[in-house]
């Protein structure tokens, strides 16, 4: 008897469903995010649903359990996977049972850094699987080859079903499972074609049921739209246990993968690599590679110290001021909130009299890094003044601290981590918020600091250096 089919429209934005288009998704009030899917009206294996859950195999432990009961270390008993920089990002390892969803533009490297994590997890614990979509078994193995990797215990599987998949998890129990990736698999339940919201999310659904009842650590792999943001319902970031997202430059070396969301250890935690010819490679280093190439005695560069999860990080902004010979000045901003320098650019206008709406003026924090914090504020508006005013911050000078729009400076919070780390590359003066003398509990041996309430002051005291 042939199926039964309705069609319905899906928002791939927050998942909701209704039975005809509307310009304006009725959940979340976003435009033109509903997509037509058509949807079998007959009910769901029975078998399916049992094998994708493992609620055969694990009856016992998918029963409520007392807190009392449970093992102190039950929930920190994570995996080391042997990347320095891929364990920070995590908080300290692979959560047993957890899902995690990766992102990246095409090219970037999330298949490299994955095989490199699959082979070295696969020395350390046993038999790891990579089932894979987008690639075959030889494909995979001549990246293995090219990366060097000895990985015996690696096992890679080409399926798209994720029925099958759950099956063959079932009865290998790898140690880890990674998918390549989620919008190639489909789910035998979902009358629909694989990259769809209906069965991106029911696949990853069906995924997550499975490392959670086999207890296995299990990444999946997501693909990017044009504006960045991972494909597929929005629904599906709020599925799993962990985000990351792999940003870069595919022609420059270094990659930097960020935390979005994580249910085991802190967000916005970053991880450095760098593309050499074995593969990606960890930085340890992150603050002295940022600055590895930065000139002293230049106009229009300031170095912060900034906090990016749990890591101090020091990033040089670089400003460019120069007349515009053009009806609108240019605004051109790399790897910070273009509205907050705007922000910033109209402040040093209104309360310091620097004349900044006939300038073309250009800020970029250097290194390929993209930092949201507001202690950056500071940093931006002395290295836009400095090359207005065609004058260099001392090489030793840091800066630290958030713009009001009254012109002030305000406090920001691991003052003492961020000037430890200026101190440990050198930096002996330190510009901070007034505010922040009080919280500072140590000052690092032989470091000056400078506290300021406005962004005058703040001027007036970097730039005294000539």
């Amino acid at each position: 008897m042939p199926r039964a089919h309705q069609t319905v429209f899906i928002c791939r934005n927050c998942g909701s469903e209704t039975p005809k288009w509307f310009g304006k998704c009725p959940a979340c009030s976003d435009w033109g995010t509903l997509e037509e899917q058509r949807v079998a009206s007959v009910p769901k294996s029975v078998s399916n649903v049992d094998v994708l859950a493992g609620t055969r195999a694990n009856s016992e432990a998918r029963k409520p359990q007392r807190l009392a009961d449970l093992p102190v270390d039950t929930s920190e008993s994570r995996l080391s996977t042997g990347i320095s920089e891929f364990d920070r990002v995590l908080g300290g390892g692979l959560v047993p049972g957890s899902m995690s969803l990766i992102g990246g533009e095409p090219g970037i490297g999330k298949s490299t850094l994955l095989t490199q994590v699959s082979g070295k997890l696969s020395n350390r614990y046993g038999d790891t699987l990579y089932v894979s979509g987008e690639e075959s078994a030889a494909q995979i193995k001549l990246r293995v080859n090219r990366l060097r990797l000895h990985a015996p215990n690696m096992l890679l599987h080409n399926e798209t079903n994720v029925a099958e998949i759950a099956h063959t998890v079932s009865e290998l129990q790898p140690k880890m499972l990674i998918v390549d990736s989620i919008q190639t698999m489909h789910h035998p339940d979902v009358d629909s074609y694989p990259g769809s919201v209906s069965q991106v999310r029911a696949a990853t659904s069906a995924l997550t049921s499975c490392a959670k009842a086999w207890n296995i650590p299990t990444v999946i792999v997501g693909h990017v739209t044009k504006e960045g943001a991972i494909a597929g319902p929005r629904v599906l970031e709020h599925m799993v246990d962990v985000v990351l997202t792999f940003e870069g430059d595919r022609h420059h070396a270094y990659r930097i993968l960020r935390t979005v969301k994580n249910r085991f250890g802190s967000t916005d935690e970053i991880g450095l690599f760098q593309m050499a010819e074995n593969g990606l490679e960890a930085v340890d280093d992150a603050s002295l590679m940022l600055l590895s190439e930065r000139r002293d005695s230049v106009s229009g560069s300031a170095v912060v110290p900034t906090v990016e999860g749990t890591r101090p990080l020091l990033v040089e902004i670089q400003s460019l001021v120069s007349k515009s010979y053009l009806a609108n000045p240019r605004r051109t901003v790399s790897g910070l909130d273009t509205n907050r320098v705007n922000l910033i650019l109209a402040v040093l206008e209104k309360r310091c009299g620097f004349v900044m709406g006939t300038m073309d003026v250009y800020v970029n924090a250097a290194g390929g890094v993209r930092i949201d914090e507001p202690a950056t504020d500071l940093a931006i508006a002395v290295a836009a003044a400095s090359s207005l005013k065609d004058v260099a911050v001392d090489g030793s000078t840091t800066v630290i601290g958030e713009i009001g729009l009254g012109g002030e400076v305000r406090a920001v919070p691991h003052i003492d981590r961020r000037l430890a780390e200026a101190s440990r590359l050198g930096f002996d003066r330190a510009i901070i918020p007034a505010r922040n003398k009080k919280s500072l509990h140590t000052i690092p041996h032989g470091m000056i600091i400078v506290t300021v309430s406005s962004v005058t002051e703040a001027i007036d005291k970097c730039l005294v250096f000539k």
